[in-house]
């Protein structure tokens, strides 16, 4: 093979101060919580960076300082970083690729109706790029990929469609960012098609945190991300387990977490679907095509899925704990889980009248979704029950004071998040129903 051109890399000296970088251009495509979260990391760095995505909604909310996902951490920057010219949002990918010395995709990992891996946006994003990628880019794979996935599909996409040659005109490495709302000890893994490669995402990588391993091959990357995403979907069906054991025992799942030291994130009941958790079902589609069955990731999966409908049956016990019901019923909800548009649809379907809490939507976005608002005031406003669905919104600053005349009596939250003290919630005169945990109205 032909070696690669000494001056291709960037070499650590080239980036070692925040001066040196803002000289150079990063290309983040895709703006969902990855992307922002990368664009975050690589504009506190010092770099420019064009944050590129063709969903022009998604645009719309990153530059209002929104995440897809509510990350609070990457919403808080996001908000700081257009101001100071860090960040810029653009639809005009090929543009932005053109301009850049480093391109990192973000595209989220999509499953069709039959729970199959979909590319079909992957593939065209990296033939607009190859189209626009010049000599010497590094371009970094930062999404979850399948088993082969890089070395086969992208590699030849970008080749194809540049003319260019991995490893000698241009570098392709891969480096899966693991979302998490805890950004203070970012650890990275990091592999290449060839040692060049290598050599040029670690360098770039290192510009964001020196905590970083890296893999002797794709291949063997690949496989670890999809075992490791593989490993806290089935820790989740557990927890999930758990919670619904301790609602049924008339236990406080969070208590017994106190008690055994474990109130972390990891052992917190989450709200999934099918429609959100794409990258889990990617292992599974690995090994059905080599005819075998992975059956304790496969239950984790519907067990997973699951806990949607036991949301729904949940929030149903609630309303008929005080003489309500779900049809014809009002509630209100509050958080933007990417379980919500499932657990909406749900109630919507067992005749509920939906209102949800979107405080950055726009007035279009509220014209064309008349259950959409702006106000708190006015989401709760006439609703039977307030239903919490996760705990990333700044809830603790709501006041139930001011919320309990609003709602029909008598007034209800369900928590489906594990966000508020059940004691502190019945003091101010609500009834409480909480996913995890016991209540002795059932």
């Amino acid at each position: 093979m032909t070696a690669m051109p000494s001056n291709l890399p960037l070499t650590p000296q080239d980036i070692d101060t925040p001066t040196k970088r803002s000289k150079y251009t990063l290309t983040i495509v895709g703006c969902g919580p990855k992307g922002l979260l990368y664009a975050n990391l690589f504009a506190d760095a010092g770099f420019n960076v064009l944050c590129t995505d063709t969903d022009a909604s998604i645009i719309r909310k990153a530059a209002k300082g929104k995440t897809t996902n509510a990350i609070p951490e990457a919403e808080t920057k996001l908000k700081n970083h257009p101001n100071q010219e860090k960040i810029t949002l653009t639809t005009e990918l090929k543009h932005a690729v053109s301009k850049s010395k480093v391109v990192i995709i973000t595209l989220p990992t999509k499953a069709d109706e039959q729970k199959k891996n979909n590319n079909t946006t992957t593939i065209n994003t990296c033939k607009q790029i190859g189209a626009a990628l010049h000599p010497g880019t590094l371009v970094v794979y930062g999404s979850i990929a399948s088993v082969g996935f890089i070395e086969g599909t992208v590699k030849e996409l970008l080749e194809n469609t540049s003319a260019l040659k991995t490893g000698q005109t241009f570098s392709l490495a891969y480096s899966p960012l693991m979302v998490t709302t805890n950004q203070t000890d970012l650890a990275l893994t990091v592999a290449a098609t060839d040692k060049f490669s290598l050599s040029f995402a670690t360098t770039i990588l290192q510009t964001l945190t020196n905590n970083i391993k890296e893999i002797p091959d794709l291949k063997t990357l690949e496989i670890a991300t999809l075992f490791t995403i593989t490993k806290q979907d089935t820790l989740l069906a557990l927890t999930n387990e758990f919670a619904v054991f301790c609602e049924n025992t008339n236990a406080d799942y969070f208590k017994v977490l106190d008690a055994l030291n474990l109130n972390v994130p990891c052992f917190r009941p989450t709200i999934t679907d099918q429609e959100n958790c794409a990258d889990a079902y990617l292992l599974l589609e690995d090994a059905e095509n080599l005819n075998l069955t992975l059956k304790l990731p496969t239950l984790a999966r519907q067990i997973n899925e699951e806990m949607v409908k036991h949301a729904v049956n949940l929030t149903q016990t609630a309303l008929r704990s005080c003489g309500k019901t779900l049809r014809r019923g009002r509630v209100a909800i509050l958080g933007s889980s990417p379980a919500r548009d499932s657990f909406v649809r749900l109630i919507e379907q067992k005749g509920a009248k939906v209102t949800v809490y979107e405080p950055l939507a726009n007035k279009k976005e509220t014209l064309e979704l008349n259950n959409i608002k702006t106000s708190l005031n006015k989401t709760v406003e006439g609703t039977d029950c307030i239903i919490i669905l996760d705990g990333q919104e700044p809830f603790s600053r709501f006041n139930l004071k001011k919320l309990k005349p609003l709602l029909k009596p008598p007034p209800m939250i369900v928590d489906l998040a594990g966000k508020f003290d059940p004691s502190q919630v019945t003091t101010e005169g609500f009834i409480y129903f909480g996913l995890a945990r016991g209540n002795d109205k059932k």
